[in-house]
C-alpha cells in the first residue's frame, strides 16, 4: 500500500503552508496517522508535531454533451494536513 498519493497544492493550502507551516497530502484512505507520519518523515526528512486527517466527500459533476445530459461524482479521497517543527520546510519541487 502506497501510503502518500501526492501533495496537495492549492490557495488553500499554500496559505496554511505560509502562516501556520502545514502541509496538505491526498493519502491512502486506508492509511492511520502514524503510518503517514512514519511515510512523510521518510520521504521528506522533517519531524512532524501533528497530523490531522479528513475524508474530503466526491462532488456531484454534470454536464450536458451531445449525447444528452450526464451527471455522476468525484471520487472521495482522505486529507492528511501535518503540522512541522518550527524551522522545518518541505520542499516539494526539489524532486521533480
Amino acid at each position: 500500500m502506497e501510503i502518500l498519493k501526492k501533495p496537495i497544492l492549492t490557495e488553500k493550502a499554500s496559505v496554511l503552508t505560509e502562516k501556520l507551516n502545514r502541509y496538505a497530502f491526498k493519502v491512502d484512505h486506508r492509511a492511520n496517522k502514524l503510518q503517514i507520519k512514519g511515510a512523510i518523515e521518510q520521504m521528506y526528512g522533517v519531524t512532524i508535531e501533528a497530523v490531522n486527517t479528513m475524508v474530503v466527500g466526491g462532488k456531484s459533476k454534470s454536464r450536458y454533451t451531445k449525447a444528452g445530459f450526464v451527471s455522476g461524482r468525484s471520487a472521495k479521497y482522505k486529507k492528511a494536513i501535518v503540522t512541522l517543527k518550527e524551522g522545518e520546510t518541505i520542499d516539494f519541487y526539489s524532486n521533480i
